[in-house]
């Protein structure tokens, strides 16, 4: 069970980004974060493993305090949990397979993978992961070589290295075309329903989060303005999420 209590941040500009926001997560749900950009829900999938700290409020996973977890207690604690990101942040010049293995860096440290020491069982389980994903043939093949949603597609398998109990995946869609994307969120739900990984995913798209997602929450002005099912988004729901003046955009 994931608990997010009272989260606050407010960056060193002034700008508050997230205002006392609460939230409960079981294990195994797909819960998908909607609102506008600037809503603050890339700032919350960060604060969760604290690449952002927050400035006030508490997480908990499984008891455990994150907001408090010292240097080292993050890091172990950072092993469970996968962040896949909308830039894709792969090293583009570096072969898939490099990129796949870094997702093992919490397990056997930086200089180690400087130098490429990674175990037989590491780069098996990189393959085996790159296969889930359709990706096993493009190993070797430098990353910057690949189309969009192929990159997105090593993402996932490197966040899989970490053998994660939670995925954060921020806005993993946004920058791929209808059918990429709906590509990506079936890799996202199969190893939600099959591996019973708990997945937080951030989507501007309704019909993407009545279609994957169990559960959504949305936020505006960095507050939770909506917690429950997807078809519980009416059009007054809708309107209080993104404005009177939105319309529903549907992506085939």
């Amino acid at each position: 069970m994931l608990k997010v209590q009272h989260l606050v941040k407010i960056y060193p500009n002034g700008t508050q980004a997230l205002r006392d926001v609460s939230f409960e997560v079981a294990d195994g749900e797909f819960l998908a974060i909607i609102g506008l950009s600037g809503s603050g829900k890339s700032t919350l999938l960060r604060c969760i493993n604290r690449l952002i700290e927050p400035t006030a409020g508490k997480i908990l996973w499984d008891d455990v305090d994150i907001t408090a977890a010292s240097g080292a207690e993050m890091r172990r604690i950072r092993r469970q949990i996968g962040m896949i990101f909308q830039q894709f942040n792969l090293v583009k010049r570096s072969s898939v397979m490099t990129n796949v293995l870094s997702g093992r860096l919490g397990y056997v440290g930086t200089v180690a993978s400087l130098v490429g020491h990674f175990s037989r069982e590491d780069r098996a389980r990189a393959l085996a992961n790159l296969a889930q994903v359709g990706l096993e043939d493009k190993a070797y093949v430098r990353a910057d070589a690949l189309s969009g949603g192929q990159q997105q597609r090593v993402g996932i398998a490197r966040a899989l290295m970490q053998n994660p109990r939670l995925i954060l995946a921020d806005e993993p869609v946004a920058s791929l075309d209808p059918v990429l994307a709906h590509s990506i969120l079936k890799y996202l739900e199969q190893l939600n329903r099959e591996r019973g990984i708990t997945v937080l995913c951030s989507l501007h798209f309704l019909d993407l989060v009545h279609r994957y997602a169990t559960r959504a929450i949305a936020l505006k002005d960095g507050q939770v303005v909506f917690s429950g099912l997807p078809h519980e988004i009416d059009d007054a729901q809708f309107k209080a999420i993104y404005g009177q003046e939105a319309e529903r955009v549907s992506i085939v």
